[in-house]
């Protein structure tokens, strides 16, 4: 049976949503300008922004450009940045449980700020809200904004002094905050920090990243939750969680 979101719930998780698409959104300021000054024309920095959709590889592309790498460097660093979407896709597809377009979709703006709010739901019901809200969101702002830094150029001057790259990783921080209250969430969460900010000085830019999702499937693997993979699941101990399930319910049922 579907499971539809208790009113406070929805629209708490549009308010998050709103709210990370618009600090997100604004730092595509600095994407368009960079790119253009990068010597990347209008065209395919607008082009990057709505097909490659994802802010980390496309700041590192421009910056291999700029810094007058080779087209393949730049490929190869933004493709490396661009993976941990795909462990994204592994966390947020149960959560959706989309088909057809709609998966495609939802494919396109799965990123770091939609997974963070769908995750930082209570329910399953209330984290397909927060994933489309902040999706859509950020994919519109982004790329208005983006157009935006392109066209005006260096007269915006530099937005990180507008302290835009800041309010969007306090927004971030904001959702993850309430999901490190468990040990388990802490320990994963330090274990993250120091294996990025171990590696951060002496590999390319990429790797850290794909280094803390490591840590936390290594974590997974090694001490597995009880609650059979449920990400909203409580620690319940498996055999109260066997005992409610429905297949144990229709056991006990007299044959019909």
């Amino acid at each position: 049976m579907k499971v539809l979101p208790t009113e406070p719930a929805a629209r708490a998780a549009v308010r998050q949503g709103v709210s990370v698409s618009v600090a997100t959104g604004l730092y595509g300021i600095s994407f368009g300008a960079l790119s253009v000054a990068a010597g990347v024309g209008l065209g395919p920095t607008m082009a990057l922004s709505l097909l490659m959709f994802s802010g980390g590889s496309q700041f590192a592309l421009i910056g291999v450009i700029g810094a007058a790498g080779t087209p393949v460097a730049a490929v190869a660093t933004a493709t490396l940045l661009g993976l941990r979407n795909a462990l994204y896709g592994a966390v947020v597809s149960p959560l959706l449980q989309v088909r057809g377009w709609r998966r495609l979709a939802a494919a396109q703006v799965t990123i770091d700020e939609s997974t963070a709010v769908a995750v930082a739901q209570p329910d399953h019901a209330t984290s397909r809200i927060g994933f489309w809200v902040t999706g859509v969101g950020v994919y519109v702002l982004w790329n208005a904004f983006v157009l935006l830094g392109a066209l005006a150029g260096d007269a915006l001057g530099d937005p990180r002094a507008w302290g835009l790259d800041a309010a969007a990783a306090a927004a971030f921080l904001a959702l993850v905050w309430p999901r490190l209250a468990p040990r388990r969430a802490q320990v994963v969460a330090a274990l993250a920090v120091v294996a990025t900010a171990v590696l951060i000085p002496f590999v390319p830019p990429g790797i850290p990243v794909l280094a803390a999702a490591a840590v936390a499937i290594v974590v997974g693997l090694v001490a597995p939750t009880t609650a059979a993979g449920d990400p909203f699941a409580e620690d319940v101990p498996v055999d109260e969680a066997s005992a409610d399930s429905p297949e144990n319910e229709s056991d006990r049922e007299p044959a019909r």
